[in-house]
């Protein structure tokens, strides 16, 4: 019988000689019917691979290694930046159109970073073949978490009602219309019998990848932050853009990364996505975007419109296409907001006695292309 006052004593010598022998024998078995042989890098493969994916290298993919070793260069956390002014501008600057903004682009972000978590963390992650693929990724699924946290940070400290802001996007149709397009797409991949060895299935998966990498995250995420952006242009509520501007690195990292992954699953697989699939999602993703837009700029700030925002959607879903292989969606579209790139990059000016020193130790430009 089980002494829980000294288990050790419980177990005879013949016992654990048995169990020995049991235990070995099971570990021969093993050895036995694994094949044992060295992992060879051009063996591994991003889905449907064959190889340890308990082993890291040789790597297949160096570029996803470097992903892994710039991400963890990239460290803040939303405590380290002042958001005393914000309170200030919410409470005695904001106009009613520029609060309108501000908490809509809040209640959409909040949401949306918690999508891009669950889609990498539960969809994709666990069909990569390859750890060097995965480590970076675990490093994504961590950098939304923070995105969240900085986001709740923002609406807290402001002293909005979170139970109303996070419920936007349940009773506002414009924000849950994005929502649901990407919930449509994670749950087409969630699907417990899901199998990536049948064609239709992998093309369904790179197909939601792709929505992930270059629109949810390459398009709506750069556009979900362009109007805080136009307010810190005016000196309003810098301490939430700083935040932004740090999570913008993030979602560099993140978009290039899944456009990468998805042309590479689509050489290693010869893949032929649907051009009219394709050119459908960009529409049904445009839609979203202008009601989205129409809804939270009903009324056009000092500096910013609906209109430039549903432009600069189109523009840069162009841009995003084309890392992608892909036609342009939106022929013609224009940069309207020649501004934005420098407006997004990191201010290296920093009085050392009123503010930490956040900076990046990459302090390098944002680059989208």
């Amino acid at each position: 019988m089980l002494n829980w006052d000294d288990p050790i004593a419980s177990f005879s010598l013949a016992g654990q000689e048995q169990n020995k022998q049991v235990v070995n024998k099971t570990l021969t078995e093993r050895i036995q019917s694994s094949s044992m042989q060295p992992v060879c890098a051009d063996d591994k493969r991003v889905v449907n691979g064959k190889t340890d994916i308990n082993q890291l290298a040789p790597f297949k993919y160096p570029w996803a290694w470097e992903f892994w070793l710039n991400a963890n260069r990239n460290h803040w956390t939303p405590l380290d930046i002042n958001m005393s002014k914000d309170v200030h501008d919410y409470q005695h600057r904001l106009t009613l159109e520029e609060k309108h903004v501000y908490e809509n682009v809040l209640s959409y972000l909040t949401t949306s970073d918690i999508l891009a978590m669950r889609n990498i963390g539960l969809a994709v992650m666990e069909k990569m073949t390859a750890p060097e693929l995965q480590i970076y990724q675990a490093r994504q699924v961590y950098e939304e978490a923070l995105h969240t946290w900085t986001y709740q940070h923002c609406i807290e400290s402001i002293g909005l009602d979170q139970g109303e802001i996070y419920n936007r996007y349940r009773v506002v149709p414009a924000i849950n219309g994005k929502i649901q397009m990407a919930n449509d797409k994670i749950n087409s991949v969630l699907r417990p019998d899901i199998d990536l060895s049948n064609k239709d299935d992998l093309e369904d998966f790179v197909m939601s990848y792709l929505f992930f990498a270059g629109i949810f995250e390459g398009c709506w995420f750069y556009n979900g932050f362009s109007p805080i952006f136009a307010l810190q242009r005016r000196g309003l509520m810098t301490g939430t853009a700083e935040q932004l501007q740090y999570i913008m690195r993030d979602e560099v990292l993140h978009c290039a990364f899944g456009i990468r992954v998805v042309n590479q699953i689509i050489q290693e697989n010869n893949i032929k996505l649907d051009p009219k699939a394709i050119s459908a999602m960009w529409q049904e993703a445009e839609v979203c975007e202008a009601e989205y837009a129409n809804y939270i700029l009903r009324d056009p700030i000092l500096g910013y419109s609906a209109d430039e925002h549903i432009a600069q959607f189109r523009f840069i879903a162009n841009r995003r296409a084309k890392s992608l292989k892909l036609e342009a969606p939106f022929p013609g579209a224009e940069n309207v907001l020649g501004w934005l790139d420098e407006q997004t990059n990191m201010r290296k000016e920093k009085n050392f006695f009123e503010t930490r020193v956040t900076e990046y130790q990459t302090g390098g430009a944002l680059n989208w292309e």
